[in-house]
């Protein structure tokens, strides 16, 4: 009887076993036909806990993706210690994905240093329907506040003639032009928002745009991009310490400024963007909507977000515009022959562009070479997503690499040398590139891209008409430095130009 009960136990572990087998055997080939249909991004072999770290240079981020790219394909993936990071290089392939798969691609990343930022409110790094509500807030009420209108462009004038007299100041001597081209574009700015602008020599407006253009050169230093991956490190960090003392500093200041125009609010005469959200968020109390997306979290951070964007992207494409003018001085020369022909004596318009081909073609070859966002601000994806035969999970982050755009080297003549016959016609007229990014594409391209082109194209001439740009005395057109200081944008090196008054 024991053996029978022996015999039958071994034939039953036999057939357990076999069947365990067989599972197994099964299982495996599923998840080989699953993860065939399935390929991830290719990408160079990471390293436990730190990635591929070592293989980044994190204080230009940028140009080593582009390397990698060459390597890997328009589609790969880094992994920036623990995290898998997908990274979208080249004209056509980032198009796709934030133009073709907008719903797929178009959530924000809020990294560790930009939940500093914003806590998850405001305009810019903020998801959800408080991203959506605030998104067509702004957008509506900026056009209404003169972006891309008439009002807005009698404001850029007006502020393009404090920039002069203070440029002007400087009786053609050498000088750096970085605080006054910033104060300008943030004035810009400040018109929108609060209905006013500020004197140049104001001490707290003057304090609060030197820190906004310090923060975005933090944000991008090669310290922050360490933090992101292991954000524990950050109260050890010197950088981290100095950045959150900037966000504090500039989060106190508006909120102040707010508080300013909530006492003397008039319903009747709405001065600027400030105004207009209190008026909804107290139209929304009066109803009894208490818990709208209208609070003063998301007012201060959409402020904050707005002169952060638009301040210092804007000031840096055009100092980046003067010195290319004093560095290819026959360009220059060529510009203000189009703008005294054109124009005359008086004053350059908006309307004036389609009339100014060769005018509008430095411009926009400024704003390609410039490159002042590199990288964009990462994107997350939605769902799971199928792109190019790639499988990318739900959740992943994404970098759509911006600079692998305006210098594919597939979509123009000169990718890497300052040259306006990238936008110019064997006619010699001007011609709209697609592979023109430098505003992202998409759900999340540049809510301010219509004001920043006016500003550009309204500061450049005018400053154009009134003065020729030159190295400063004992340096040649060559030894002007086109090598960009990194960060979050990427600024020209500190260096000083004559501007010689032309009347």
């Amino acid at each position: 009887m024991c053996l029978l009960e022996d015999h039958l136990f071994q034939s039953a572990s036999s057939v357990t076993l076999l069947g365990a087998v067989v599972f197994l055997f099964v299982l495996y080939l599923l998840s080989s036909s699953t993860q065939e249909q399935r390929k991830e991004p290719p990408g160079p072999r990471p390293l436990p806990l730190i990635g591929n770290l070592l293989q980044l240079d994190l204080s230009s981020l940028h140009t080593s993706l582009c390397y990698l790219s060459k390597k890997y394909g328009p589609v790969f993936t880094i992994h920036l210690g623990h995290k898998k990071v997908v990274v979208l290089a080249g004209y056509k392939t980032v198009k796709q994905a934030l133009v073709n798969y907008a719903e797929e691609f178009g959530d924000r990343e809020i990294t560790p240093v930009f939940y500093d930022f914003s806590k998850g409110h405001g305009i810019i790094l903020s998801n959800g329907e408080s991203w959506k509500e605030m998104r067509r807030f702004a957008l509506t009420n900026l056009r209404d506040f003169g972006m891309g209108k008439r009002m807005s462009e009698e404001n850029i004038i007006q502020e393009c003639h404090y920039l002069i007299d203070t440029i002007e100041k400087h009786e053609g001597k050498a000088f750096d032009s970085t605080q006054a081209v910033n104060y300008a574009a943030s004035n810009v700015l400040s018109a929108i928002v609060y209905g006013d602008r500020f004197e140049y020599t104001d001490p707290v407006f003057q304090a609060m745009v030197n820190e906004n253009n310090e923060l975005m050169h933090l944000t991008g230093s090669a310290a922050i991009q360490v933090y992101n991956v292991f954000p524990w490190l950050g109260p050890w960090m010197k950088t981290w310490r100095l950045l959150m003392k900037i966000i504090e500093n500039n989060r106190e200041e508006i909120s102040r400024l707010i508080r300013g125009l909530k006492e003397t609010l008039n319903p009747q005469m709405l001065r600027g963007f400030i105004d207009s959200f209190l008026m909804r968020k107290k139209g929304l109390e009066d109803s009894g909507i208490m818990d709208s997306h209208y609070h003063d979290d998301n007012l201060v951070y959409s402020v904050m977000h707005l002169f952060a964007a638009g301040t210092d992207t804007t000031g840096n494409t055009i100092r980046w515009g003067l010195l290319l003018m004093a560095k290819y001085p026959h360009i220059q020369d060529e510009v203000q022959e189009e703008l005294s022909r054109v124009t005359g004596s008086r004053q350059v318009l908006v309307e004036d562009r389609k009339n100014l081909p060769y005018t509008d073609a430095v411009i926009h070859e400024i704003q390609r070479v410039a490159n002042v966002v590199p990288l964009s601000i990462p994107h997350i994806t939605s769902q799971d997503v199928t792109f190019q035969g790639y499988f990318i999970k739900k959740g992943t982050p994404v970098i759509p690499l911006l600079t692998s755009v305006l210098n594919d080297e597939t979509e123009w003549e000169s990718p890497h040398m300052f040259n306006p016959n990238n936008f110019r016609g064997k006619d010699g007229q001007f011609v709209k590139r697609d592979a023109f990014m430098p505003f992202s594409a998409g759900r999340r391209a540049c809510p301010g891209e219509s004001l920043a082109k006016m500003e550009v194209f309204l500061f450049l001439t005018s400053l154009l008409k009134r003065f020729r740009f030159t190295p400063p005395p004992g340096v040649t057109e060559d030894e002007l430095d086109l090598t960009p200081v990194e960060g979050f944008t990427l600024n020209p090196s500190p260096h000083q130009l004559c501007a010689v008054s032309r009347l």
